[in-house]
């Protein structure tokens, strides 16, 4: 850790806490730490008063989400989110943003985080929430380490590629040969901005700091897709989460290769049919809650959707899970 808990640029009660996390071809590595905490008088008899909530964010992304603190914070449970190595709060310049070469590379920005989190008196109880690639990130985390989660919310987590299944198997090959040739080469620009654009129209997405939150996303890469199909793979062959897991899904998909006024209403990002078919495969005991006119990030999405969406999450934490 570097220095303290300082104010974070969304204000109070918001702070952060940088983590040095060592260095890379690219120079010095950093992950970020937000926290909201509650106060202690009015959590007293809260459900989650036990809880530490740790989030991770999508790609091209990073932690903005004040209602979703909030929400947590309500509930009793202390609310922290991470801003991964090269993303948002935690870019330093010459850095490739949003790149690595395998997604257990983020093993170390989690523990960082977890150490940070468990200064704060008795050990309590861990709650992993991710969105989109930060939820395949922490499923194959939560997968690996079992017996340090309590349970794991995922929202609109990216578990396969939307070519499917069975094209991302043939082109596998192909991803990890140039991978290994060329990690840092081009592709072609993939993300037309219409995704930003349903966000903008809904009025949910706030004006992001230069460079954090691209309204195209950040440039991808071979090394970095190389690692996300990789950890498709896994999930396809089926992990063993051993909590609760709770999957939060649109109902509708779009496809993102033109506008369509139907992208406020539905997932514009992934084939959320696939992804539902996917989460059976993490564990045991998983949960799926289809929201209507929900977009890729449902707590985003319009106030029907957004609503019915924290309704959802607070009947399976309060009613089952954590109970």
């Amino acid at each position: 850790m570097t220095g303290s808990w300082i104010p974070d640029i969304l204000g109070a009660p918001f702070e952060q806490l940088t983590l040095e996390l060592g260095e890379d071809a690219q120079g010095p590595v950093v992950a970020t730490l937000v926290r909201s905490v509650p106060r202690p008088l009015s959590v007293l008899a809260a459900p989650l008063r036990d809880v530490d909530v740790l989030y991770v964010h999508g790609w091209s992304d990073y932690f903005f989400q004040k209602d979703l603190a909030r929400f947590w914070n309500r509930l009793g449970a202390r609310f922290y989110a991470l801003d991964l190595r090269k993303y948002g709060r935690s870019i330093r310049p010459g850095q490739t943003p949003g790149y690595v070469a395998s997604l257990d590379d983020y093993d170390a920005d989690i523990e960082a985080a977890i150490a940070a989190m468990r200064t704060r008196g008795p050990a309590r109880r861990l709650v992993l929430l991710g969105h989109s690639t930060g939820g395949l990130t922490l499923s194959l985390w939560a997968s690996r380490n079992p017996g340090r989660a309590a349970a794991v919310v995922l929202n609109s987590p990216w578990l396969e590629l939307q070519t499917g299944a069975i094209a991302r198997q043939a082109i596998a090959p192909l991803v990890a040969a140039r991978a290994r040739f060329d990690p840092l080469g081009a592709h072609p620009v993939v993300d037309l901005g219409f995704y930003t654009r349903a966000q903008q129209e809904l009025g949910t997405l706030p004006e992001a700091p230069d460079g954090w939150r691209p309204e195209r996303g950040f440039p991808t890469h071979p090394g970095w897709l190389a690692a996300v199909v990789a950890g498709h793979a896994r999930v396809a062959a089926g992990l063993a989460i051993d909590v609760p897991v709770f999957v939060l899904l649109s109902t509708g998909y779009t496809s993102p290769l033109q506008w369509a006024p139907t992208m406020t209403t539905t997932d514009s990002v992934l084939v959320v049919d696939d992804i539902a078919r996917a989460a059976t495969r993490l564990g045991e005991r998983v949960t799926l809650a289809r929201i209507p006119d929900a977009i890729h990030d449902v707590f985003l999405s319009g106030p029907q959707a957004r609503g019915a969406s924290y309704a959802a999450l607070r009947a399976w934490l309060t009613k089952g899970a954590l109970r």
